[in-house]
């Protein structure tokens, strides 16, 4: 039986950096270092390439918006960027003052949220372009931002963890917006709803949010996964947990570990996708602490996860990540695999 798993044709050249899929359809945005966004629409067991988009340096990060004729980036030209995807324009928005790595946005608050090495976040409403964006100062360098329902996990270096309420950020920073039109500063100093210190000894490389709103999976260069929930209580925080993953026995019987670059949970099923330097796409369920299973090897690192709006869809970007000492890209070595879920393929086991 052949494998349900298909690649894009016409994949970035140079390394991938985010992949998205649209809210409602089987659109996808895909982010490079090319300095392009490319878009693409799947159909049947195949996709094809809509547009590119150009920007003016390497692209870190891309997200859709309020619909699926408009995404939002963020790279190493500093910008925010607005895309209009039918018309081809791009908007600045607003500009950091170092790389901007992440960016998301939040339908149901209509904000949009931007971190950068600049230690800062930038928080924009969409629906109302005249508020000027506001500056919330972070402690350490962000590495990582996702989203839940009502959530905004932030994480950042020296294993720091912010974790804002939503409706608060929409509220204050509307508040801030508009002291900020008529001269006032648009720094606005923000206390999270909760401060954490993370449970990776490790950097972080990446952090995902629960679609049930009820905690996060964060991940390390170290070859490690946390689960925690979002509930401050000390009962929920005893459920939280961190295991090894990612890693390989070398034939002299060492332990080789490799970085868990990407995160995504499954939108139905709530059990979530790991992928890692070591070229392996695993599937878990949280809750049971279990492996659910593992697919082939790519041939790469694993540089970005993403399911489909429905959970029928996993989308792979493989890129190099160095990790096996070569510096140089190979040709035909960025690659994007799209894998067709069967029917209870991605649902948890339950507890052993």
């Amino acid at each position: 039986m052949a494998t349900p798993q298909f690649e894009l044709m016409d994949p970035p050249s140079d390394a991938i950096s985010a992949i998205k899929f649209a809210p409602t359809s089987l659109r996808m945005l895909v982010a490079s270092w090319d300095k392009n966004v490319y878009l693409y629409e799947l159909s049947g067991a195949s996709g094809r390439l809509l547009q590119t988009f150009e920007h003016r340096a390497p692209v870190l990060d891309v997200c859709w918006g309020e619909n699926e004729e408009e995404a939002y980036s963020v790279g190493l030209d500093w910008d925010v960027r607005k895309v209009d995807l039918q018309s081809h324009t791009q908007t600045v928005l607003s500009s950091h003052t170092a790389g901007a790595k992440s960016i998301t946005y939040s339908a149901p608050h209509k904000l949009l949220i931007s971190a950068s090495w600049d230690s800062t976040l930038h928080i924009h409403h969409t629906d109302d372009p005249a508020l000027v964006p506001s500056t919330i100062p972070l402690p350490s360098k962000p590495f990582s931002i996702s989203l839940s329902p009502t959530k905004l996990v932030v994480a950042m270096a020296s294993r720091a963890v912010h974790i804002y309420d939503l409706k608060s950020l929409a509220v204050l920073s509307s508040q801030n917006g508009a002291l900020t039109t008529e001269g006032l500063s648009n720094i606005l100093e923000l206390d999270p709803w909760q401060r954490r210190e993370s449970s990776l000894k490790f950097m972080t490389r990446a952090v995902a949010c629960m679609p049930n709103d009820s905690g996060y999976a964060s991940s390390s260069i170290e070859g490690r996964v946390a689960v925690e929930w979002f509930d401050p209580s000390p009962e929920s925080q005893k459920r939280k947990y961190a295991f090894k993953c990612h890693r390989q026995t070398s034939p002299e019987g060492v332990d080789i570990i490799y970085p868990v670059n990407a995160l995504a949970f499954h939108p139905v099923h709530g059990t979530f996708a790991s992928g890692g330097g070591d070229g392996f796409v695993a599937l878990w369920d949280g809750l049971a602490k279990r492996r659910i299973r593992q697919y082939q090897r790519y041939s790469s690192s694993v540089a970005a996860l993403a399911f489909s709006a429905d959970g029928k869809f996993l989308a792979v970007a493989v890129s190099p990540g160095f990790e096996d000492g070569k510096e140089e890209l190979g040709d035909e070595a960025v690659k994007v695999f799209v894998r067709e879920l069967g029917d209870g393929e991605a649902k948890g086991k339950g507890a052993k």
